[in-house]
């Protein structure tokens, strides 16, 4: 099969690290022989930019760049090459990226696919003070793409019910939750180079991730807190960056636990499997919204890959995802995090278990081949519309 992905962020920028789905899903795609070609946006692009290959993929970027002539110039472009395509991968709905991808798929009556991950138009609003017609583009472009594809996957079960609420037929929805790279995660990697890098001795609790809007990093801040009034010789530790980096510290020092908190700012992707094997208990802390009830966190999947005991909030895919593999607490109680970590410190052979039982769970469920399998049962029902 030739597979056509489009993706409207740069695939290989620090700066927006959220683009790993649709990286390993195309790898996946290739391992399975399909053609694959990715379309994506770098944050800087140079007319010298030029296609190119990396792992059997063909990587094609384009420009971002608003104005009506660049928009135009990328619609010739995706409806010449749509037409070498069997089906067209979208995964979110910016319209820089959605539209022209849309068209060039429409005028080569292409079947195509919507890979709904998020809900964007939550985030949108959450992140920061936005024009307001953009937001509502935005929204309404959210709101029918379901509607103009052959097929929709999504995330978590909060997303099918809205693709059901918007008009999609159930036999179009395809359940497509994150996964984790188990060769790149996994239980067996040393914990000895990050933990001589910060002369770590103690335990080590630890929350990974973006620190950027729609991620609760505060919350980790506030046990970490409550948990020190309790067990002096922990190190927490917060591995990721972000613009909400500054104001993270700020909160540390005010609650004068900045001598047991490590920020390590933005790292690496390859990097993450390390930090991962440092921690004793991983954390994945989340308010109760919107946002949060559409997620199948990514930091889950690679906890549970890794091996690693979770505390978690229990809210939106989360229960799903964890299957009891876990110590679920209430979203937004920084209170009841503390006492999960707590039970967890406490318990040896409860973390000894749950940790097993974490990986055998990513190598059942969470992790990219399922998510690829499922992927190519949606583009097989498109295929046939």
């Amino acid at each position: 099969m030739k597979i056509l992905m489009v993706h409207p962020h740069d695939l290989f920028s620090r700066q927006e690290p959220w683009t790993t789905r649709i990286k390993n899903i195309a790898a996946e795609f290739r391992l399975k022989n399909h053609s694959v070609k990715v379309v994506y946006f770098p944050l800087v692009y140079r007319k010298g930019n030029k296609r190119f290959y990396k792992g059997g993929i063909e990587f094609i970027p384009l420009s971002r760049q608003v104005g009506e002539g660049n928009f135009l110039k990328n619609i010739r472009f995706f409806i010449k090459e749509s037409k070498w395509a069997d089906i067209i991968h979208f995964q979110k709905c910016f319209h820089y990226a959605a539209m022209p991808a849309l068209i060039g798929g429409f005028l080569n009556k292409k079947p195509m696919h919507y890979d709904w991950d998020d809900w964007e138009i939550k985030i949108f609003h959450y992140c920061a003070k936005q024009p307001r017609l953009v937001g509502i583009f935005l929204q309404v472009l959210e709101r029918f793409m379901p509607l103009l594809c052959d097929t929709v996957s999504v995330s978590s079960f909060r997303l099918k019910q809205e693709c059901q609420r918007y008009g999609v037929k159930e036999n179009r929805i395809f359940m497509a939750p994150v996964g984790a790279d188990l060769a790149l995660f996994h239980p067996q990697i040393s914990s000895v180079r990050i933990r001589e890098r910060y002369n770590i001795e103690t335990p080590i609790i630890s929350y990974i991730g973006q620190l950027h809007g729609g991620q609760y990093a505060e919350q980790f801040i506030k046990a970490a807190k409550i948990v020190l009034n309790s067990v002096n010789d922990l190190t927490f530790m917060i591995v990721g960056g972000g613009y909400r980096l500054n104001e993270l510290r700020t909160l540390a020092s005010a609650l004068e636990i900045e001598e047991n908190i490590i920020f390590t700012d933005s790292v690496s992707h390859k990097e993450v499997p390390l930090f991962m094997a440092a921690a004793d208990i991983a954390i994945a802390c989340f308010e109760d919204n919107d946002i949060t009830r559409c997620k199948s966190p990514l930091k889950i999947a690679e906890y549970m890959a890794c091996g690693k005991p979770i505390v978690a909030s229990n809210v939106g895919e989360v229960k799903n995802m964890l299957g009891g593999v876990g110590v679920m607490t209430e979203p937004d109680n920084p209170e009841d995090l503390a006492r999960g970590i707590i039970k967890l410190l406490e318990d040896e052979p409860l973390r000894k278990r749950l940790s097993q039982k974490a990986r055998d769970r990513a190598e059942v469920i969470y992790n990219w081949r399922n998510t690829s399998d499922n992927l190519l049962r949606a583009y097989s029902v498109a295929l046939e519309q």
